[in-house]
């Protein structure tokens, strides 16, 4: 009897405590959506969020693509903000200062570690959701375009298309992907090698600092514009708008996707390959990637490389540069189709050609599951022997979609200095990795994390050193993070900052310490000042 009664009081003090949590989480709610109020009366109420709101789960998914990390983030957000102003944001910023609560931008929400929309610490957070600042303006005749940070890349290239047939912008794949987020870590897409990163045509912007001004390009300084060209997001400040220059494409331009599995040489093909790659054409980008699928002969896993291509020319002139440089893929007309810069972006991101571009228009992401992705960069080729090693441990995971590809490098994008940008991975690369694993329940996580660990572990011999390099848009906690809420140190910074920005992390620290020395803004990678 005294056990149960001890069970029973044991009890009631958990959920007293439950409910103090939960009553202070509601009274967090109120103390800042007041402020906000106080701050600013223009309409700001009915772009506030808490989670008394009915709709506030179904903004806070809206853009979740990933489920792995908000299933195991301890805190939902205090408020989300969706700004119409930037009245709104300086009072989001003023308020998160005064009640100690930290800040989070979501563009598109495709952060992989979920950074943008959780937290994994169990500090206090609101997000600024800035899916209302998504205006473009194009200028055809400077072949400039002005963006707001809320926009997607498919919002971008849309409104690109629908006033020239001859310019574009070399940005990613994914439709639904912010820009706000893709540019300030790169920006790599299938026309890099023709012409670098998106940050590499990134000529101004304007950003809300942590005192809650606005500066251009010119009232930040070129030290601050530097840093956000490719320092990553979250750290300076939440940048409203970029300016960029657009690019010229022909009106005809050529892509393919050829499938070759294990039993058609995909091994030896993507040998070959490695030695091509960074040296073809720059006008011709060819991005192998390499999955699991079930034999078509006796039903068994097997792996299939399919060479994802893009040419910017006719089919002819592509013909002749691949049976110059790389006859060994056997490429015929029949494998090619011309078609328009803009129908090339609905072909990559796995549209049909002949669907309406306005799907581009749309921010609902392309499938939702599971994931968990990694980077590396190679310098050198890798031997047969050491992809069919590789092959070998790719087959172990029989469950789930896994996945290598391979972003080839040369052309414009190893020309650039390594400091031009935050972004270092310049000459001397052949091709950056990715590594992605897709799995479909909660259940498998543990499962599916321990084995794209153990490949990225084996893969050590193959990629960069001292430092191993890693792409910071492929963000992984795995590298190291400051996981409890609080300031991290230079020291545990350095870890996962040298291999994302090399010799260019010291810069960035520089930086961060001159425009916001109480590292207001900040995540579990964000760059540190030098006091913290």
């Amino acid at each position: 009897m005294e056990t149960s009664n001890s069970s029973f009081i044991l009890a009631y003090f958990i959920l007293l405590l439950v409910i103090q949590q939960v009553e202070s989480a509601w009274i967090n709610h109120d103390v800042y959506l007041k402020c906000l109020q106080s701050q600013n009366s223009n309409s700001i109420s009915k772009v506030a969020y808490t989670p008394k709101n009915s709709s506030f789960s179904s903004i806070l998914l809206s853009s979740e693509q990933n489920l792995r990390p908000a299933s195991t983030a301890p805190l939902k957000p205090t408020l989300i903000l969706t700004p119409f102003h930037e009245s709104h944001i300086q009072a989001a910023i003023y308020c998160a200062k005064k009640q100690g609560i930290q800040i989070r931008v979501r563009s598109g929400g495709h952060d992989y570690e979920g950074l943008s929309y959780t937290s994994p610490s169990k500090h206090p957070f609101v997000i600024v959701d800035l899916r209302n600042f998504s205006s473009i303006s194009i200028d055809t005749e400077s072949s400039t375009a002005w963006i707001q940070g809320g926009a997607t890349l498919g919002e971008l290239y849309h409104k690109i298309a629908e006033k020239s047939k001859t310019l574009a912008f070399a940005a990613g794949v994914c439709p639904t992907v912010g820009v706000g987020g893709h540019f300030s870590g790169g920006g790599y897409g299938m026309m890099s090698r023709k012409f670098g990163l998106a940050v590499d045509h990134i000529i101004d912007a304007k950003i809300i600092d942590v005192n809650g001004r606005i500066l251009d390009r010119q009232s930040m300084g070129e030290d601050l514009f530097w840093a956000i060209r490719g320092g990553g997001g979250g750290t300076f400040g939440i940048i409203i708008a970029w300016k960029v220059e657009l690019l010229p494409v022909p009106e005809i331009i050529t892509v393919f996707n050829l499938t070759k599995t294990l039993d058609q040489n995909a091994t030896q093909l993507l040998h070959k390959w490695q030695y091509i790659a960074d040296k073809i054409d720059p006008n011709l980008l060819i991005r192998p990637r390499i999955t699991n699928v079930n034999s078509s002969q006796n039903g068994k896993i097997t792996l299939q490389a399919t060479f994802n291509s893009l040419f910017l020319g006719g089919v002819d002139e592509l013909l002749s540069v691949m049976n110059r440089s790389f006859p060994e893929l056997s490429l015929v007309k029949e494998d090619c189709t011309e078609m328009s810069w803009i129908e090339s972006i609905l072909f990559f991101a796995g549209f049909a050609t002949s669907e309406s571009v306005d799907v581009l228009l749309s921010r609902i992401p392309l499938g939702i599951a599971y994931f968990k992705g990694k980077s590396d960069f190679v310098k050198q080729p890798i031997s047969e022997n050491g992809l069919e090693a590789i092959w070998k441990r790719m087959l172990e995971e029989v469950d789930g979609l896994v996945e290598m590809e391979f972003s080839p490098y040369g052309g414009r994008l190893s020309e650039i200095s390594e400091y031009a940008t935050p972004f270092p991975h310049r000459a001397g690369n052949i091709y950056m990795l990715h590594y992605g694993a897709v799995w479909g329940s909660s259940s498998e996580s543990e499962e599916k994390l321990t084995w794209i660990r153990r490949l990225y572990s084996y893969m050590a011999s193959y990629v960069s050193s001292s430092p191993r390099e890693a792409y910071v848009n492929y963000r992984d906690l795995d590298l190291g993070e400051n996981n409890d809420g609080n300031h991290p140190s230079y020291k545990v910074a350095s870890i996962w900052g040298t291999k994302y920005f090399k010799n260019n992390f010291e810069r960035l620290v520089h930086i961060k310490t001159e425009v916001d020395p109480s590292d207001f803004f900040r995540n579990e990678q964000s760059i540190p000042p030098f006091s913290s």
